[in-house]
């Protein structure tokens, strides 16, 4: 396929713009460049080196906890970082099974200095974009602490985990047992951009318990699903959770009601 440039998502376009101007004016893909012989433009080509130059430097990236959540707010929140059993991000890369499992200093902390039993507990795994962490993690762990707060919810001391995978979820809930697990964690960069960010939600995670047990809300980025929907999406996801008494396959969204029962098959 001849693709084009990235663009921007435009709100409200002109009804005047051409139907391909309007399409391409909605996605980053990259369609309809041109081509010069049988390749791409020069221009093309060199924006396409960039941005996989980009997806891979996200995956190797490390996580700096001060420099991407600042020290007030790790002082004002008591953020604190863990690590899985993975040593290296080259291990963690090739053993995805460690990963999944806390090593026994974390779990350790954890276990001390986490209270157990909370409504909402927020982690925050680098996962395969620490880019992505850096970028979205802040504003959204901010949103969801002061919306639990308004719901009256117990919000469980927020932790940063270092080689990161989805499975991890179920240690937690197996330490800690709360009653619903919020894992934000970066999603494997592509060339429309390498700071997008996932947030798995979990009811009652436990051993045993796989992706049919789990939600998720992917894209979290300028271009896609914005800070504050996210925000809202989490919360009322986590609301339907505390209602019904389950996650994962069967559990819905319904943006257009705040009834916790509708969008439950």
């Amino acid at each position: 396929m001849i693709m084009s440039e990235p663009r921007p998502l435009v709100e409200g376009l002109s009804t005047e713009l051409d139907p391909v101007q309007r399409a391409l004016a909605r996605t980053p893909a990259r369609v309809l460049v041109g081509r010069a012989g049988p390749g791409y433009r020069s221009a093309t080509s060199l924006k396409l080196r960039e941005d996989h130059a980009a997806a891979r430097d996200a995956v190797h990236a490390g996580l700096d906890l001060v420099q991407a959540f600042t020290a007030d707010r790790i002082a004002a929140l008591g953020l604190f970082e863990a690590q899985t059993r993975a040593r290296t991000k080259a291990e963690y890369l090739m053993r995805p099974d460690l990963g999944r499992k806390l090593d026994d200093a974390s779990r350790e902390r954890i276990a001390a200095e986490c209270p157990a039993g909370v409504d909402l507990q927020v982690l925050i795994g680098d996962g395969l974009s620490a880019t992505a962490v850096a970028a979205q993690a802040p504003p959204l762990l901010d949103g969801l602490w002061a919306e639990s707060l308004s719901h009256g919810w117990r919000f469980g001391r927020p932790f940063a985990v270092r080689y990161c995978r989805v499975g991890v979820m179920n240690e937690i809930g197996e330490l800690l047992a709360p009653e619903v697990v919020v894992l934000l964690i970066g999603e494997r960069p592509g060339l429309a951009t390498a700071e997008s960010l996932s947030a798995y939600l979990a009811y009652r995670p436990q051993l045993g318990h796989t992706d049919a047990n789990r939600n998720l809300i992917s894209n979290i980025h300028p271009r896609g699903v914005r800070t504050d929907d996210a925000i809202r999406r989490i919360i009322a996801l986590a609301s339907r959770f505390r209602t019904v008494g389950r996650g994962g396959v069967g559990i819905t969204e319904s943006l257009l009601t705040a009834d916790p029962l509708v969008g439950l098959e």
